[in-house]
């Protein structure tokens, strides 16, 4: 490991963290210990990074805001990159042009304000752009797949090409990325409507305070825990099997939304994994409904 940080750091790549509490990497503050963080300055220096790690034989992880991610409490060996660099934005008429490393709160904020109508469904979720349209970010019935007109991405040969909507196989809360995870998306191009500023801050507004009212912010968290089932509602079916409130260690099904499982302050990576398989399985049990995990569980092999 030490010689692979000297030629990264020889080629300047970028920022080198080493033995980096994931705590500090993902929205559940849980984890173990990434041995080494590389946060390359530019999308050159990302595919030279990516070139050496396949040099040395080195696995590696992209990485956005770990929004969507439960960590297990061991050392995670994996090169993690971070792609928060990669963060230009260029907005002409309705057009948005973003790089994966903006936040993906602060674009539907400055299109809101600019009076661009479409993105007010993402004003709540704690991501990166590179990570919305990775797993196809939504609420509100609404999500990525009804904005992202295309997408540059690295593929596995480490060309930057163009996929367009079509290409993505956008449904819901899944795509074409989560398939193909030796893709890496660089930059989207967004298209939105002009919209009424006003109506378009009351709508923002509004959903603020049911957020503020109905799900555990205070709490680390990380959204919703499972994807609803057709005409229902996860929340709904966990909380008839009588399971908000329940805990594991320091993990608990949220008492405001029983779709959210939230850290109360000292829990480990395997009591959050071990709190969503029980739920999981008790709501199978009770009611004969198999919900599908949100989220991705990383380094439990």
């Amino acid at each position: 490991m030490n010689d692979l940080i000297k030629i990264i750091s020889k080629n300047k790549i970028g920022r080198i963290d080493k033995n980096v509490s994931l705590k500090r990497l993902t929205t559940y503050k849980v984890g173990g210990t990434a041995k080494l963080v590389v946060t390359p300055k530019n999308i050159d220096k990302l595919i030279l990074l990516l070139k050496l790690l396949k040099k040395n034989n080195t696995e590696y992880m992209i990485l956005g805001n770990g929004s969507n991610l439960v960590f297990s409490d061991k050392t995670f060996n994996k090169v993690l990159i971070k792609l928060n660099e990669l963060n230009k934005c260029e907005i002409i008429d309705n057009i948005v042009i973003v790089e994966a490393g903006y936040s993906l709160i602060a674009l539907a904020m400055r299109t809101a304000k600019l009076g661009l109508t479409g993105m007010e469904f993402a004003t709540g979720i704690p991501g990166t752009v590179g990570g919305a349209v990775y797993m196809n970010a939504g609420a509100y019935k609404s999500d990525m797949g009804y904005i992202v007109k295309e997408v540059r991405v690295l593929n596995p040969d480490l060309e930057i090409i163009t996929m367009y909507n079509k290409d993505l196989n956008y449904k819901y809360r899944s795509s074409f990325f989560q398939k193909n995870k030796d893709y890496i998306v660089l930059e989207a191009k967004i298209e939105l409507k002009r919209g009424n500023k006003t109506i378009i801050k009351e709508i923002i507004d509004d959903r603020k305070r049911k957020r503020i009212a109905n799900q555990p912010l205070e709490f680390p968290c990380a959204g919703s825990v499972f994807r609803n089932p057709d005409n229902d509602f996860a929340g709904r079916l966990i909380e008839i099997c009588g399971l908000k409130g329940y805990s594991i260690g320091g993990a608990e099904v949220s008492k405001k939304h029983a779709n959210f499982i939230i850290n109360k302050g000292h829990a480990t990576g395997k009591d959050v994994h071990d709190l969503i398989i029980y739920v999981r399985d008790r709501v199978l049990e009770d009611t004969g409904v198999e919900l599908k995990v949100e989220q991705e569980f990383i380094n439990w092999e």
